[in-house]
């Protein structure tokens, strides 16, 4: 593998990260307010994030042997992680422009925040399906930074709805 092209991919990764949690923080601090020109652009900016990290997961040379049953679960993961994306998605039926009442059906009826699981989900099942060492570890370092993108939005769920937290209390993640 071209080690010049794994770690563009990393810093790409990283870069699509920071865009990401730059995005979360503006919104937190009510410094920007989603609409569709920022939708688009955090959108776009999500599909360069996943695809150079799935790139990245396939090009690691640090590869373990593991058994099949781990390489399995990785794909079970990544599997499980696009339906839980998908089935939150088509419940709430948009994304950042969402103004309602708070979503407690459906898939939201037992997860708080099923994009971001399924966000971890992909991030960890990529590299267990490819046995990759290195992309298992930034893994964990973008897990941290996915939950800070959580933490943030439930400290602005707790604010806008005051029934969030006997919500919060009866689901997880």
């Amino acid at each position: 593998m071209n080690n010049r092209l794994f770690l563009s991919l990393i810093l790409f990764c990283l870069f699509t990260h920071i865009i990401r949690t730059i995005y979360e923080i503006l919104k937190h601090k009510k410094i920007l307010k989603p609409d569709r020109l920022s939708f688009t652009l955090m959108f776009l900016n999500m599909v360069l994030l996943w695809t150079s990290w799935f790139l990245l997961c396939r090009l690691d040379e640090s590869v373990l042997n593991l058994p099949d049953i781990i390489h399995w679960f990785g794909i079970i993961l990544v599997a499980a992680g696009v339906i839980l994306f998908l089935v939150a998605l088509f419940t709430i039926k948009t994304l950042e422009t969402f103004t309602g009442d708070l979503i407690t059906y459906g898939i939201y009826s037992k997860i708080r925040h099923p994009m971001y699981l399924g966000f971890l989900f992909w991030l960890i099942g990529f590299p267990l399906f490819y046995g990759a060492i290195y992309s298992f570890i930034i893994a964990i370092l973008f897990s941290i930074n996915v939950l800070y993108w959580r933490h943030l939005e439930e400290i602005e769920l707790v604010n806008r709805f005051p029934n969030y937290l006997s919500y919060k209390a009866k689901t997880i993640f």
